[in-house]
């Protein structure tokens, strides 16, 4: 079979799947001839929405047969044996998928094209929820209790604390599943390729209107000047930019403290008690006119000094636009996978279970590689002082190395606030800057969505 065929199919089903339409995605499914194990997963999907147990459980055979190392696999059977009462294969997959965890707290398989990470605290609760159902209620407590000190975000101390509840009363634990609807898709750009493209473009032919004008030809290129925007003033006066000759450091209300050599953006005139209104790093505020400089930007713009200006301060053409604050932290390294000796291994009832070892995935680093695999790393937040905690309102995806990525539910340790919209922070071994309104802290009210 083609691969732009299978392609097509699955992207088809992935539509279906996105439409509710279970039915439709396994009609295309069943087209593919040689299925993969992604295809494979998807096929399980759809029968678990439809409640066809045995349908999936095959499929998701059929999954594991094609990638023995897939731990959302394997969880993914585990949980759907628990639920057709095959408790003894159903423990037997939580182990296989702890195993396959390689000593990682989580995995994010969205560079396989699947959004949603695995977490380890979640293959230990899928394990606690067969003991509960075998009526093992202390085996359960105590992979509960292992599962709490898990590091690791998601919404693992809500559920492990209501499941050490349901457990206290002698009832089972509701099976966990990725959730319904998350499938493994094909690459955005794999699928764009499979629509026809015109790589020659035509061309247009351009004929005077102007009388006894004998011009023809094509149109000639255009050359595209930057546009950048500058703020509406009250005044009459055009826009300008102005520099401070010494620091100032805001004395009242409404104020700025701005530092010397700085370059502002004027939004008015000096007042009857001498302060101007005047732009800087993205704040709007007072500061003296007798301390400003006229300074021309674009006579300036080749000069080194010049070749940043504040964020906030609309620029005229030729110099860059505002950036994004940039974090103070350092390259991150690829993690390295590495046994955590003092970690203790998770409870299971057969004896192989006591052998997987539970480990944290090491944290970014900046002095040097690793030399051996068994070499320990510092923790990250050594010297680092954790100011609170906040929890994720949305999933934020990285858009730079310097980002911390996350999902909704996860706790966040705020390291330092780099502005007012942008934090530092700490969550599943990584640091990194993220937007502020993407978190709220405990016992305050989630701001709501923009937009």
């Amino acid at each position: 079979m083609l691969y732009t065929e299978l392609l097509r199919l699955w992207d088809e089903a992935v539509k279906a799947v996105d439409a509710r339409d279970w039915q439709g995605a396994l009609s295309k499914l069943n087209q593919i001839t040689e299925p993969t194990s992604r295809t494979l997963f998807l096929t399980a999907s759809a029968h678990l929405a439809l409640g066809q147990l045995e349908p999936a459980i095959q499929a998701l055979d059929q999954t594991i047969a094609k990638d023995e190392r897939l731990a959302v696999g394997f969880f993914q059977r585990a949980g759907t044996l628990i639920m057709a009462s095959r408790l003894e294969e159903a423990l037997n997959d939580c182990i296989s998928a702890q195993k396959h965890m390689r000593g990682n707290v989580v995995i994010d398989y969205r560079q396989l094209g699947l959004r949603y990470k695995l977490y380890s605290w979640q293959v230990l609760y899928n394990a606690a929820a067969v003991h509960s159902r075998l009526n093992q209620l202390d085996k359960a407590r105590d992979i509960l209790l292992s599962a709490s000190q898990e590091k690791g975000g998601g919404r693992r101390g809500q559920n492990v604390e209501v499941a050490l509840h349901s457990i206290s009363k002698g009832e089972v634990l509701p099976v966990l599943l990725v959730p319904e609807g998350e499938v493994f898709r094909p690459r955005k750009q794999d699928v764009e390729q499979l629509g026809q493209r015109d790589f020659l473009g035509k061309p247009m032919v351009i004929s005077s209107m102007i009388p006894n004008d004998d011009f023809g030809g094509f149109e000639p290129l255009r050359t595209n000047k930057p546009g950048y925007y500058e703020p509406k003033v009250d005044r009459v006066q055009e826009s300008r930019y102005m520099r401070l000759r010494t620091p100032y450091m805001s004395q009242a209300t409404g104020q700025l403290t701005v530092p010397g050599g700085a370059i502002v953006f004027i939004f008015s005139d000096a007042d009857r008690d001498g302060l101007a209104t005047v732009i800087h790093d993205g704040q709007k505020g007072l500061v003296p006119m007798t301390l400003l400089d006229p300074v021309d930007v674009n006579k300036s713009k080749g000069r080194k000094n010049y070749k940043s200006i504040p964020s906030g301060i609309p620029l005229p053409p030729g110099l860059k636009p505002p950036t994004r604050p940039q974090s103070q932290l350092c390259h991150k390294e690829p993690p390295q996978e590495m046994p955590d000796r003092e970690a203790s291994p998770p409870f299971y009832a057969s004896a192989s279970a006591t052998n997987l070892p539970t480990t944290s995935t090491p944290p970014p680093r900046c002095p040097s590689t690793v030399d051996s695999p068994t070499e320990l790393t510092e923790d990250p937040l050594a010297n680092r002082t954790i100011l609170y905690q906040m929890v994720a309102l949305y999933d934020y995806a990285a858009e730079g190395p310097e980002d911390l990525e996350f999902s909704e539910g996860d706790t966040i340790d705020i390291l330092s606030e780099v502005n007012e919209e942008w934090l530092e922070g700490h969550c599943a071994g990584n640091i990194g800057i993220f937007p502020s309104l993407f978190a709220y802290r405990e016992g305050e009210a989630p701001q709501p969505s923009i937009g």
